[in-house]
């Protein structure tokens, strides 16, 4: 291979982005640049056409291409014909086999060093290579990329069809042939006709949690529950717990206990706002003042029917249209006041078991499809190292 091997400031240089001034309107026909892509439009360019933008500061090394003049913002820098005498495509690729955004710090702000940067030693072909290297990454990564969207686009009609599946069992139950009633609720329309609508403080307590922050000068106690640990999807995960220092009086009232349910009833956005995760771990366990306790009793409701219930209303949108939409919160008052369908305690049995068994299938199908979507990532980024080092040949520039 008669590559040569040479640092990257002298195969191309990084310009510096411009700052877009905060008194002119940011509206016109082209694209402005940040680190993560494309955000507002400006009257005029700093770029010329085809342009590199990659990010200096936040998503620092992240590498982005326009085919048209762009400007790009004073937390990036770009590259175009002005900045190198080589392919700017091909350059587009070898940037991203050098992990810019691994281990940069500028001043005191992480970010891309630019002389840090200009360190990297890579092999550079002569130019009809350069150019047909980039050729057959843009074709094959094209390949790859179809078949990541194709399976992505999977995992959103899977998401689709298991949101679906839950809300119409927690609504409408397991009989397509039962009767139905209006509920008079315009959010909940029409249930079986024998299932009951009640407020949940008619047959739950709800209770706050120990305060409203986690005191972080702890480091024993009793173990508290905080909102990162209720994921989207109402999982409880027990890692990186708080602690609190309770008094003996106070674990009587504030400890939780199986079959509790843990709702999300402020956050910083509305739409985190319900997340419901049901409690079932052995010892000692509280929950932070940001979590409602949900506790029933377990002789005569499954609480992890009302867990699917809640999660379908946010799912759906519910909280986001009420008090939650103003001012992110839906707090004990609001949520002793929801309606809610009780079916018999059988049913809501029956139901959770359904829900089991049909969210486990679609799981796994989800779970195939994502280490799917992980391996063509692999594959496409070894693909670009093996090409623009050389370890594999190129048709074209064969």
């Amino acid at each position: 291979m008669s590559w040569k091997r040479a640092k990257l400031k002298f195969v191309t240089r990084f310009g510096y982005g411009d700052m877009l001034p905060p008194d002119e309107a940011q509206d016109g026909p082209y694209q402005v640049f940040g680190s993560n892509g494309p955000y507002s439009a400006y009257y005029r360019t700093n770029t010329r056409a085809p342009a590199i933008i990659v990010g200096r500061k936040g998503s620092y090394g992240k590498v982005n291409w326009s085919d048209v003049a762009c400007f790009a913002s004073d937390t990036t820098f770009f590259l175009d014909e002005s900045t190198t005498r080589h392919d700017l495509r091909w350059i587009f690729w070898l940037l991203q086999t050098l992990r810019l955004d691994e281990g940069s710090v500028e001043t005191a702000v992480p970010g891309l060093n630019r002389e840090n940067a200009y360190e990297n030693e890579v092999f550079v072909p002569p130019l009809t290579e350069q150019q047909a290297i980039a050729g057959y990454l843009d074709r094959e990564t094209g390949r790859l990329d179809a078949l990541v969207a194709e399976k992505e686009r999977w995992l959103e009609l899977l998401a689709e069809k298991r949101r679906a599946l839950i809300t119409r069992t927690v609504t409408r139950g397991l009989n397509p042939a039962a009767p139905l009633r209006d509920t008079g609720l315009p959010w909940l329309d029409h249930i079986p006709k024998h299932w009951e609508v009640k407020k949940i403080k008619y047959f739950a307590g709800i209770s706050y949690g120990v305060g409203d922050e986690l005191d972080k000068s702890l480091t024993s106690g009793v173990p508290m529950i905080s909102l990162p640990n209720v994921d989207i999807e109402g999982t409880l995960h027990l890692e990186e717990l708080g602690w609190a220092n309770l008094s003996p009086t106070e674990r009587i009232p504030l400890l939780l206990r199986k079959g509790d349910l843990l709702f999300n009833w402020r956050n910083g956005s509305s739409a985190h706002v319900g997340k419901t995760a049901y409690f079932d771990a052995e010892g000692e366990f509280t929950h932070v003042g940001f979590l409602l306790r949900i506790r029933f009793d377990l002789s005569q409701h499954e609480p992890r029917f009302f867990k699917a219930f809640l999660q379908t209303l946010r799912a759906t949108g519910y909280f986001l249209y009420t008090r939650a939409m103003v001012n992110n919160t839906f707090n004990q008052t609001e949520l002793e006041n929801l309606h809610a369908v009780v079916p018999p305690l059988a049913e809501q049995r029956a139901i959770v078991a359904y829900i089991g068994s049909a969210t486990a299938k679609l799981d796994g199908l989800r779970a195939t499809a994502e280490r799917t979507i992980a391996l063509l990532k692999e594959r496409r980024a070894a693909l670009i190292a093996a090409a623009v080092t050389g370890k594999i040949k190129v048709p074209q520039a064969a």
